[in-house]
């Protein structure tokens, strides 16, 4: 198991590793962050001074490894649009997406989990088909538009909500509507798929042959079991939405993660897409690590495998 342990710990290094090298690269594909920061008709003389201050006059090798260098410390150097150490920018803005990403994930998978365990529990009938007709449809309808639409219903024709910002609890409604709405659908589907897997298996029949009432079946002895696979899921739509639900930050305005990182991008801030990515890959690869260590709670069958 140590073994293991080790083994997955390399393989997340080496994927943050890939993953922050590459955006390194793309990022020099953007353009010249010193002509963007001032004005136009600038002097060439002043260009190249601004440029030389930032540090990209320098071979590409030279400013890779200064940025390796940085980034185990921590350090992504200051934003050109801000002046101030780019990770704190991104770490201002990481409880604003917590917030609203733990949010809807909690309301999400609560709603999911119950559609699906019906959907699986009533197969066959009209209530498997409903849900599973929602479901289908949260998952086709593009989060933008939704979240577009509950803003013109809600914000603007009954002026119930806020149609953006963070002001109060009333402006995490919405949001949170939108992105739970998608992972509810999400859940239930998968949910669903492995319940009605697990009701197949023989310890399950043999539970029932045994006269168990149908709940105990249905929670203990399959329920368990079809946690397996949602829990997987459960961590990537988390991981997802901690690391930045930039369109549904931008629809309504939502001062996290993901809004920086679209304003960094357009603005050519290299340090705060970089900071902001790195975070992103650490909790994207760290969430996916810590599923693997903990899938043996969840199935005997996987430890002995290991």
């Amino acid at each position: 198991m140590s073994r293991y342990v080790i083994e997955r710990l390399g393989e997340a290094l080496v994927a943050v590793w890939g993953i922050v090298t590459i955006v390194f690269v793309v990022t020099r594909m953007l353009g010249d962050p010193a002509v963007l920061l001032l004005p136009l008709g600038t002097p060439e003389a002043q260009v190249a001074a601004l440029r030389a201050e930032l540090g990209l006059e320098r071979p590409m090798i030279i400013q890779y490894l200064d940025f390796l260098i940085r980034a185990v410390q921590g350090d992504f150097g200051l934003s050109y649009q801000f002046f101030r150490p780019a990770m704190d920018l991104v770490l201002e803005r990481l409880p604003a997406t917590a917030i609203l990403a733990g949010t809807s994930i909690v309301l999400g998978v609560i709603i999911g989990s119950l559609a699906g365990f019906v959907a699986a529990v009533k197969r066959g009938s009209f209530l498997e088909f409903l849900a599973m007709t929602v479901a289908l449809l949260g998952q086709a309808t593009p989060v933008f538009w939704l979240g577009i639409m509950l803003i013109l219903y809600f914000g603007v024709n009954l002026g119930w909500l806020p149609t953006g910002g963070w002001d109060s609890l009333a402006s995490l409604v919405l949001p949170v509507l939108t992105l739970s709405i998608f992972v509810a659908a999400t859940v239930s589907r998968l949910f669903r798929s492995s319940m009605l897997d697990a009701l197949s298996e023989d310890y399950v029949r043999t539970a029932r042959a045994k006269g168990l009432p149908p709940g105990t079946v249905y929670t203990r002895h399959a329920g368990r079991n079809a946690l397996i696979p949602v829990v997987t899921m459960v961590a990537i739509l988390t991981a997802e939405l901690l690391g930045g639900s930039a369109v549904t930050e931008t629809v309504f305005s939502w001062p996290g993660v993901g809004r920086l990182l679209l304003q960094a991008i357009e603005n050519k801030d290299f340090p705060v897409i970089q900071a902001g990515v790195f975070l992103i890959a650490v909790i994207f690869v760290g969430t996916n690590l810590l599923i693997d260590l903990i899938y043996p709670l969840l199935d005997p069958r996987i430890r002995v495998t290991r």
